[in-house]
């Protein structure tokens, strides 16, 4: 593939099972985000309610990345495992499924008046466990959809589905709390049970090509050849190490309600803020993807981010805010690009699930622990110092990450 700008977009329009994958992407992204936003905001007043001062509010919104996060730690490898055995449809409709049972729980708490911090934790289990195999699924059904010089493409339009659908999603989420979480949930509740009839749509044989072996050594391959290739590594476990310490997104309740003083309306602006700047850069890459200096500018795109996360914190003044956060997610948009079609590109399908396994780990890490992390800075810094804590700390792994990997640096054409 000489120039990844051809074959054109329109041509994906073509592939009837890729856009309708696409679509449940998309209705499954926008359900997530309004389930995490108001899962945040419920857990955060809920918190206050019982006479918790800020930071221990905060606290406790980041425990719930840390208890989303833990099953799918145990759950990664084994998930990716059966990803590359069982077909990769059948595996993303159980995923939806055990989410709506999840959200249905959310939905009779509180209805009932029953909601607690204790089960929303326990539904943090339920969901962490379910996106173990989602993320995945996803990332290993996808190209199965779409001819292989279509793939660049598709992938700027999966990240697309994902940025538009974060940017919907916490408005949304911002004007239906205001209403009742109760509502909120529902409507994610039925937002999950129409993206899983659209996978069950799909007509193309999903299932792979599982490869001989026992399932430990299978496991064990997949973990050697991320080991193997430094450029994989190297872009996955900058994100890993980046996001942990420069993610505010759990500090976002606490700025909106205490120190911006802006309500559940402005966080869902503030919520929305980083998708913005990421779906203005995804539409770019979608219509013009990256041809050279592809390593340079992951890791401008890096720097840039732990930048944007320092205004954020230090910043007295919505507008500035939200346009940090813009610049941060629009930031953050061009490193996932660049990480997500390496990947994808050199990964072997009959490998997919288990790299994409991986891979997701180490995404769900960066993100779930780094609102843990943000969390904890919280209690003794306050969010304003955590914010900015973790935004110095961005930068520095930035450079100590292009010194370790020269290779990724280096990384030209994204071919």
């Amino acid at each position: 593939m000489s120039d990844i700008s051809t074959p054109p977009a329109r041509l994906l329009l073509k592939e009837t099972d890729y856009l309708l994958f696409w679509a449940s992407r998309w209705l499954g992204s926008f359900g997530s985000q309004i389930q995490s936003v108001a899962m945040g905001w419920t857990v955060y007043h809920l918190s206050r309610d019982q006479g918790l001062s800020i930071g221990q509010a905060s606290f406790n919104v980041s425990l719930i990345g840390l208890i989303t996060f833990l099953p799918l730690f145990f759950l990664a490898l084994p998930a990716g495992e059966t990803t590359d055995r069982y077909d990769r449809r059948r595996v993303l409709v159980l995923c939806y499924l055990v989410e709506i049972v999840a959200v249905g729980i959310l939905v009779a708490a509180t209805a009932s008046g029953h909601a607690s911090v204790n089960v929303f934790l326990g539904v943090a289990v339920l969901f962490g466990a379910a996106r173990a195999f989602f993320s995945p699924a996803t990332t290993a059904l996808g190209p199965m959809l779409v001819p292989r010089e279509l793939l660049p493409r598709a992938i700027a339009w999966n990240s697309l589905a994902w940025q538009t659908a974060s940017i919907a999603g916490p408005a949304a989420a911002g004007f239906l709390v205001g209403l009742s979480s109760k509502v909120a949930f529902m409507v994610t509740l039925a937002l999950y049970v129409a993206a899983t009839l659209l996978v069950l749509v799909i007509r193309k044989n999903t299932r792979p090509v599982v490869q001989t072996g026992s399932r430990l050594e299978l496991v064990k391959e997949g973990l050697a050849y991320v080991w193997s290739n430094r450029i994989v590594f190297g872009a996955i476990s900058l994100d890993l190490a980046a996001v942990i310490l420069g993610g505010a997104t759990a500090l976002i309740p606490a700025f909106a309600q205490d120190v911006l003083k802006v309500g559940p309306t402005g966080f869902g602006i503030l919520r929305a803020g980083p998708a913005v700047g990421a779906a203005a850069v995804a539409f770019f890459l979608a219509a013009r993807p990256i041809r050279t200096r592809a390593g340079i500018k992951m890791f401008l795109g890096v720097a840039a981010f732990a930048l944007a996360t320092i205004v954020f914190g230090l910043s007295k003044w919505m507008w500035l805010s939200v346009a940090a956060l813009a610049v941060l997610g629009g930031a953050d948009m061009l490193s996932v690009f660049v990480r997500q079609t390496l990947v994808q590109l050199v990964t072997p399908d009959h490998m997919r699930g288990r790299v994409g396994a991986v891979s997701s780990l180490f995404i769900s890490a960066s993100n779930e622990l780094g609102e843990f992390e943000s969390g904890v800075v919280a209690r003794f810094l306050g969010p304003v110092g955590a914010a900015v804590f973790g935004g110095v700390g961005a930068l520095i792994v930035t450079g100590v990450w292009a010194q370790l990997f020269p290779a990724l640096r280096k990384a030209d054409r994204l071919e």
